[in-house]
């Protein structure tokens, strides 16, 4: 029909009914209205297409071409004090699945498990452990895979869709196990941490530091990552590399440690296997050089994760790997908390260098007898021959004298019962014990008799060895409190110190110089005394001062008369020893802690004797050359 007959048709329409006229109308005007609806939807929809969401999808659809594959940055290496590498990196290489590329997972998981060895179902629960992870990030399906490997995924790259090789430095231990409870481990980062961390710097399967400075420095350590743009087909596969951004590595950290010195320390613990702790320190700076805990963890276990066997076997160990003993172990001070009570005695009048107390090898105190070690007595006894002979009779009574709380005052001004605040993870402040603290926390009063068992380093008192060796550095110069310290420096990738070593002095313990220099001199009597405790550490040549300590772990009278050998080892007391030298102008402070090890002259006292040999090496052998002339 035309639409001159059309409109004709509407006109005679029109001339017979008016109401019909307006029924066209309506039903004309709703047509105009749908299409006009229907135009403005597809142009809103245009509009949210391409203005309003246009960067996202066309970033989408960039994503659908482009992969981007996070390169890892090396982390920070750690040298020793004289820029000895202790820890660095080399590269493994890692299997990773992109879900999002692989056209049939299951069947790839078939064809590459006999490739890597591993079980199937090993696979799929890498998988399952991913569950939430978006499909585009890549699943780490196994670590570390040996060249072969390597070389035949990369040659068969096109039958395994989403498989890729990814490149991650692990860390290399040059020095084995070197101060390993102190340095720690890396791990892949858990759920937990996940949550808690910049999700811009790390994604699920990442390492991140799970322990000791490797945790305590990760910022430091972890560097920043670098980006590979791949051009990729459509069945994932990549085609070419579009543009890369390098990785930054992390900072370099320079200890304080000594290698030498560390070496030296853990090779005397690690013979006959013993159990403790070594630390040595320059007293006039608070410089770690040796933080040694024993026995140590197998850092080497800790690469690409620790298996539930070995991690098993280090909870069960009765030795405690575990703990890092310098300052988590907390034990009875024995006889080197003497120092303690002879400071307390002097400073609040109840001796001075003179006063003699004679010893019989017994002190009766109320109605109870209190034993020396010397069974046959001391005879009279004075300050200097207190400490060199470590006559306990004579402890007991300025103990007396002075009173628990003086003593733990004295203690705490030294350096115990209070963390000292170093760079190392969980601290214990072990224990001072005074007549408020045992009221509060025993709900007891104190008995005077207990203070007599702290006066010599048992009862209630527990210290670590750092504790220990930071009271001895305190001594040997004369009241200086430094805060000690792991780290040297801290160095950028482009060579710049960002951060560097100073002393922090703590607080200085004053009034008290001649007191100090009367208990160095009984120390000094310790090492080169006649009946001194450990003659057997003197060292020709070198002066040094010292304590010996036999710390009692448990009162059994049952095995008072059978031989050391013959008492059960968890049984036996722990052997300290700490000293200084030289005994003249001190530099260094050693402690050693060997736990069950019964005497602290032959079971702690060589291992301070070797430290102090090669610390002072070049000044014998200078020594020698002058005896020699």
């Amino acid at each position: 029909m035309s639409l001159k007959l059309f409109f004709k048709e509407i006109e005679d329409i029109t001339e017979r009914d008016d109401g019909a006229l307006d029924v066209l109308k309506k039903r004309l005007l709703g047509a105009v209205v749908v299409v006009l609806v229907f135009f403005a939807i597809i142009v809103l929809r245009l509009w949210s297409l391409q203005i309003t969401n246009g960067k996202e999808y066309e970033n989408r659809a960039y994503s659908n071409r482009v992969r981007v594959r996070q390169a890892i940055a090396p982390r920070g290496h750690i040298l020793d004090r004289n820029g000895r590498e202790i820890v660095t990196n080399r590269p493994s290489f890692n299997v990773v699945l992109i879900q999002e590329d692989s056209h049939d997972v299951s069947d790839v998981l078939n064809r590459l498990a006999p490739v890597l060895d591993v079980d199937v179902s090993q696979l799929w629960k890498k998988i399952r452990e991913a569950s939430g992870t978006p499909k585009y990030l890549p699943i780490r399906l196994k670590e570390d895979i040996d060249w072969k490997t390597l070389a035949y995924l990369e040659n068969h790259n096109q039958e395994f869709s989403g498989v890729r090789t990814e490149v991650q430095p692990v860390r290399v231990y040059h020095y084995g196990d070197f101060a390993a409870n102190t340095l720690g481990y890396l791990g892949s980062i858990s759920k937990k941490e996940l949550a808690k961390v910049d999700r811009e710097i790390y994604r699920g399967g990442d390492l991140i530091g799970k322990r000791g400075l490797e945790r305590l420095r990760e910022s430091d350590l972890r560097g920043e990552k670098g980006h590979n743009y791949s051009e990729v087909n459509a069945r994932g596969f990549e085609q070419q590399l579009l543009k890369s951004i390098e990785p930054l590595p992390g900072r370099e950290i320079t200890l304080t440690l000594d290698t030498e010195l560390q070496q030296i320390a853990e090779s005397y613990m690690e013979a006959g296997e013993k159990a403790g702790a070594v630390v040595a320190m320059e007293v006039n700076s608070g410089r770690l050089l040796t933080v040694v805990s024993a026995p140590s963890i197998h850092i080497e276990d800790f690469v690409g994760g620790i298996s539930y066997k070995n991690w098993q076997a280090l909870l069960d160990n009765p030795k405690h790997p575990l703990l890092n003993k310098v300052i988590q172990g907390i034990y009875p001070p024995g006889s080197t908390y003497k120092m303690v009570t002879a400071l307390a005695g002097l400073a609040k009048g109840a001796i001075d260098e003179n006063t003699v107390f004679y010893c019989p090898g017994f002190y009766r105190f109320g109605n109870r007898t209190y034993r020396c070690w010397k069974h046959s007595g001391h005879g009279p006894v004075n300050l200097e021959k207190a400490i060199s002979q470590s006559c306990d009779v004579y402890f007991y009574q300025v103990g007396q004298r002075v009173g628990v709380d003086a003593l733990a005052e004295f203690a705490q001004m030294l350096g115990l019962g209070k963390k000292t605040g170093v760079e190392m993870e969980h601290e214990k402040s072990g224990l001072t014990p005074t007549k408020e603290w045992k009221l509060q926390n025993r709900k007891q009063k104190w008995q005077e008799g207990e203070t007599l068992s702290i006066a010599i380093g048992q009862g209630f008192n527990l210290v670590t060895p750092l504790q220990m060796c930071l009271l001895t550095a305190t001594l040997a110069n004369g009241g200086l409190v430094y805060r000690p310290q792991l780290v040297e420096k801290v160095v950028d990738p482009e060579g710049n110190v960002v951060e560097s070593f100073k002393p922090d002095l703590m607080r200085r313990v004053e009034g008290f110089d001649r007191y100090f220099r009367l208990i160095r001199a009984g120390m000094e009597e310790v090492v080169h005394g006649k009946r001194g405790t450990a003659r057997r550490v003197a060292i020709e040549g070198l002066r040094i001062g010292g304590k010996t300590g036999t710390a009692q772990v448990v009162k059994l009278a049952q095995y008072r008369h059978l031989k050391e050998e013959d008492i059960p080892y968890k049984f036996r007391d722990h052997a300290w020893f700490t000293c200084f030298a030289p005994a003249e102008n001190p530099e260094i402070a050693v402690t050693v802690l060997v736990e069950h090890g019964l005497h602290g002259s032959s079971g702690a006292g060589p291992i301070a004797k070797a430290i102090m040999k090669e610390y002072f090496r070049n000044k014998l052998k200078m020594e020698q050359k002058i005896a020699a002339q």
